[in-house]
């Protein structure tokens, strides 16, 4: 683990390789699991101001979910969360003609009826920030449904900092990215 501003950072984020291989998992992040996306407070109020954008996008069982529960949810732990379609998929999940999950949120920015990508916690991911009262916990978050994403990442010798890129820079900033950077250079000499 090491530092940088108020920030703990696992020093696996930068020795591990990791590239997400749709083509194999079929986005299985979005459909397993028994919770939906991790949401910062201010991205719930997104989700509830871009809902009627994306809902034409949403299959049946998603607007029905988010229609009963909400455009998100709050667990008994007080975390907030996207609901979930009985428990398993998140309730924005949308699939593509090789049956592949997508993210209705994802596609709305793409077709450009949004400016808001998705949840950042979906964007870090393989990454995980746990808030502390005194600094955010930057973890990688190893889940056996992404062995190909780290077979892929390991062939492309890509490490898994650089494919978050642009998540961590919406999270964190330039200045803190440009200062990661130079620690990887640092552990990679």
């Amino acid at each position: 683990m090491f530092q940088l501003g108020k920030t703990i950072i696992s020093e696996e984020i930068i020795e591990k390789d990791f590239v997400c291989n749709l083509s194999a998992c079929k986005g299985a992040c979005c459909i397993d699991g028994d919770a939906g996306a991790p949401l910062e407070k201010e991205e719930a109020k997104i989700l509830e101001d871009i809902y009627p954008k994306v809902k034409p996008l949403l299959r049946k069982e998603g607007i029905k979910a988010i229609e009963a529960q909400g455009t998100s949810i709050v667990t008994d732990f007080g975390d907030i969360e996207t609901p979930l379609i009985d428990g398993a998929d998140c309730a924005y999940v949308i699939f593509d003609e090789k049956n592949t999950a997508l993210c209705a949120i994802e596609e709305a920015y793409n077709q450009g009826e949004i400016d808001w990508k998705k949840p950042v916690s979906c964007h870090l991911y393989p990454i995980r920030i746990k808030d502390y009262t005194e600094f955010s916990a930057v973890n990688y978050d190893k889940w056996e449904i992404c062995d190909d994403a780290c077979t892929l990442g390991k062939e492309l010798q890509v490490p898994i900092y650089k494919f978050v890129k642009e998540a961590l820079i919406r999270k964190f900033g330039e200045d803190w990215y440009a200062e990661l950077e130079k620690v990887a250079e640092k552990m990679n000499q």
